[in-house]
């Protein structure tokens, strides 16, 4: 059986085609089974929107203790339907698509409705006996070849339960005109407890995982598939989240938290051993794939494979002539960080196993380390170091090059802008000049010049990356040659703060108290100047800061807002009036040059 048979005829993802010829199917009458059996304690979501089809997404479980559920019946299997209408109220429908939610899928279902119109606002909601959920609303996407004027979008990243609040969540639902929100990684967090340098809001209580797996310093992280469960299902019990998937169909990728801190492939980098876990990585995967409205018919899911790679997640979306949003995979296709973090251990004398040596391997990590030892992987290999892996770096460069949109919008995990940074009396070399952030893009700096040189001899204009990881606010021209005295502009990278997640700011000023280097965390103006004096390309700097992006893309322009969030009050409340600023940021067309304006 092919794959497109197997999700058609799976439990797992259901595709189904709207009512065709004559008149629409009517809502079926109520049944004599009583009302409270059934309960959907995640809400439900949309996500993946095309120009003719929209997956939609739920769980349904049995009220616990309800008799007429305990005395018959197959307890692992709820039969459920999805209704969608053009209507809020549901006089008739497009699609009546009957499923069933499977304890073998912790009972969530999605289903794939196609043969939808452009451009059209849809209602949905499930029915399970006669309990009917919330109604959430999608739309669906332009016509590829349509000549559209006009795209409204969001997106957003990092919201660890356990710090900060969510408030920005409402702030985001609160802008009616948007088509769509984007996700751009961690979605959640697997590791909780340990000291945290921020409060967490009073509504988000104490996380605990059925298993567990002990680290360093008290953290605690999801080794099993039931602790990612958990996780997706905790989270998804705040109302605002509920909501944010209520209104509006997402799409979303992943970035590392999703499975584990830091990785590749499925390596942690808990320690230095950076050591295998095949099963947490499949474990991790499958949780998401049960948790997020993503359409498997697009992309490939098996959950029988054993491999560590058995989904892949990268794919693409048309919104008319105006816009193609690119959404890549930057964990799992990843090669190792360049740096060893052992070799570094033996270097310093630490433990090259049990030790964590992240500093001077993953992060702030000397110019001309990096240089030999991607020069040494080159050699080995064959190639050079890659975040994206061969395969879909392919794709990634067919996709661009074959995109007649006027915007190429790349759906991007980690930070595009350079980050380099030279310590205050240190000379201008190699050897004294930091590589900040090697987990991001300028950790592969040689697979970073590939992509960006194959757009700049293509003539590829017009690309804006939307990047997450970092907590922190930040735009920038990106280069070809990270040098700007060489380098031709190809890309502006927008990175949007986290919604909760420990600012870039607060993680350094807590690593550098006490050290020669605390005066540069002095205040946050003091780090963004040093940062925007090493990095001439840097438009704008935040690193401060929580909130999410929204973005207006015209022909002629395309248009960020920065939305940034006030923290949580001293008793540990929710600010009411969440917003504390606005940034707008615009990149005409066929320029990189981009207008910051404070509102």
């Amino acid at each position: 059986m092919d794959r497109r048979c197997f999700l058609k005829s799976s439990a797992f993802f259901t595709i189904a085609a709207v009512g065709t010829g004559g008149a629409p199917p009517q809502v079926r009458p109520a049944s004599a089974a009583p009302r409270g059996r059934y309960r959907f304690p995640q809400g439900l979501a949309s996500g993946d929107p095309r120009e003719r089809s929209v997956v939609f997404w739920t769980r349904c479980v049995a009220v616990p203790g309800d008799a007429s559920n305990r005395a018959g019946g197959d307890a692992s299997t709820i039969p459920l339907r999805l209704e969608v209408s053009t209507r809020p109220d549901f006089p008739a429908l497009v699609a009546s698509v009957l499923l069933s939610a499977l304890a073998t899928y912790d009972f969530t279902v999605r289903a794939k409705v196609t043969g939808l119109s452009p451009k059209t606002a849809y209602y949905y909601r499930f029915v399970a006996g006669d309990d009917i959920s919330a109604t959430g609303v999608a739309r669906t996407a332009p016509d590829p070849d349509e000549a559209n004027a006009r795209v409204r979008f969001a997106w957003l990243n990092c919201q660890d339960w356990s710090v900060n609040h969510w408030q920005a969540m409402s702030l985001l639902v609160a802008e009616s005109d948007l088509d769509f929100v984007v996700h751009v990684g961690d979605y959640i967090y697997e590791t909780i407890g340990g000291a945290r340098p921020d409060a967490v809001e009073t509504r988000h209580p104490t996380l605990r995982f059925p298993d567990g797996m002990s680290l360093p310093g008290g953290r605690v992280c999801a080794n099993t598939l039931e602790d990612y469960r958990t996780l997706y299902r905790t989270y998804r019990t705040d109302p605002r989240l509920q909501m944010l998937h209520q209104r509006l169909p997402m799409i979303a990728i992943w970035d590392d938290h999703e499975f584990s801190d830091d990785c590749w492939q499925d390596h942690e980098v808990y320690t230095n051993a950076e050591r295998q876990e095949t099963q947490r990585r499949r474990d991790a995967s499958r949780a998401w794939a049960e948790y997020m409205p993503v359409d498997w018919s697009d992309v490939r899911f098996e959950p029988e494979n054993p491999s560590y790679n058995n989904i892949r997640i990268y794919r693409d979306f048309r919104f008319g002539m105006l816009m193609h949003l690119v959404m890549s995979d930057e964990r799992l296709h990843r090669d190792d960080h360049v740096v060893s973090e052992a070799a570094v251990a033996r270097a310093h004398g630490h433990d090259p196993v049990y030790g964590n040596d992240a500093v001077g391997s993953r992060y702030f990590v000397k110019q001309d380390v990096l240089q030999r030892f991607e020069a040494r992987d080159t050699a080995q290999t064959g190639r050079a170091p890659s975040m994206l892996g061969p395969q879909q770096t392919l794709w990634w460069k067919a996709t661009m090059k074959g995109s007649p949109a006027t915007w190429k919008v790349w759906g991007n995990e980690v930070m595009l802008n350079r980050l380099w940074a030279v310590m205050p009396g240190a000379p201008m070399t190699p050897a004294a000049r930091l590589v900040v952030d090697c987990d991001a893009w300028d950790g592969y700096p040689a697979h970073k010049h590939d992509l960006l040189s194959y757009l700049k001899e293509w003539a590829i204009h017009n690309v804006i990356a939307i990047t997450g990881d970092l907590h922190a606010f930040q735009c920038g021209i990106v280069r070809d040659d990270p040098d700007p005295a060489m380098g031709t502009p190809v890309i502006v990278d927008f990175v949007c703060a986290g919604i909760s997640s420990t600012s870039f700011y607060a993680d350094l000023k807590a690593a550098w108290r006490g050290t020669p280097l605390a005066s540069l965390t002095a205040t946050p103006a003091r780090l963004d100047a040093f940062l925007m004096t090493n990095n001439p390309d840097l438009r704008h700097a935040d690193h401060d800061a929580h909130g999410y992006a929204s973005a207006t893309v015209t022909p002629e322009s395309f248009s960020v807002v920065f939305n940034k969030v006030k923290p949580l009050n001293p008793d540990g409340t929710t600010p009411a009036d969440a917003l504390l600023d606005r940034t707008r940021l615009t990149v005409q067309r066929d320029s990189v040059d981009v207008r910051v304006e404070r509102f």
